[in-house]
């Protein structure tokens, strides 16, 4: 019960804070792309410490942290995974649903940022508009993240991966960096109750580009499930 109040404060905290510092910064973010690159940056990192500070969970990031222009392909298990990452690299950019377009404060800095809205309903036109709109906002350097399950899969779930990895790894000709993580055993997809523990997200070996489509997809999901459920096992967890 007590750790229950005590994520239920830290939930409230954190969205409280989402917006004081969106607005403070808002002016900033609208004139300069560095403005809202340095907001969300703050926001990741002060928002870690308050999870290690009230909930007990640490966060830690392992592998080599990608630099350059690359696609990272990431497990998704929670909005933590999102901040280990975004706060670990230079300038994250991510793909995500179009409909996130439309909500206050994130919105704003999420287009600022170069993230790439993908109307998940137009499976077909979805993924060629994807490609357009990551070419033109490549001409900024940055690491474009996409979730190659296209959503949220709580720990011992299982979702197919999608095409749409494969063909920004085509498209782009740039790296792509697998990562693995653990973070739905604290913080959960769902719910308020955050569990105490090291949260992890893995940068794994690349793949380099050049590879052809089905034995890039079968590497890339090999690789982030085998290091996610060694993650998880790390932590305690048994998948049924």
């Amino acid at each position: 019960m007590v750790q229950w109040l005590r994520s239920l404060i830290f939930v409230v905290v954190i969205y409280l804070w989402m917006a004081v510092l969106g607005l403070v910064f808002t002016p900033y973010a609208l004139v300069s792309k560095r403005g809202a690159l340095k907001a969300c940056k703050l926001y990741a990192r002060s928002t870690l410490w308050l999870a290690r500070w009230m909930v007990g969970i640490r966060g830690e990031v392992r592998g080599e942290v990608p630099t350059g222009e690359v696609v990272v392909a990431a497990k998704h298990q929670s909005f933590l995974d999102i901040l280990l990452i975004f706060d670990a690299v230079p300038h994250a950019k991510f793909i995500m649903k179009r409909e996130l377009l439309w909500t206050p404060i994130i919105g704003v800095y999420a287009k600022r940022l170069g993230c790439i809205p993908v109307d998940r309903g137009k499976r077909g036109m979805a993924v060629a508009k994807m490609v357009k709109d990551v070419a033109r906002e490549f001409s900024e350097p940055g690491q474009l993240v996409i979730y190659p399950q296209g959503t949220r899969v709580a720990p011992g779930d299982y979702k197919p991966y999608k095409v749409g990895s494969a063909v920004l790894y085509d498209g782009l000709q740039y790296p792509c960096v697998p990562a693995a993580t653990n973070v739905g055993l604290f913080w959960p997809r769902k719910g308020i109750r955050r569990k105490p523990g090291l949260a992890v997200v893995e940068f794994l070996e690349p793949i380099p580009p050049g590879i052809a489509r089905d034995i890039f997809m079968a590497r890339l999901e090999e690789a982030v499930e085998r290091h996610s459920k060694a993650l998880m096992a790390e932590a305690g967890f048994r998948a049924e």
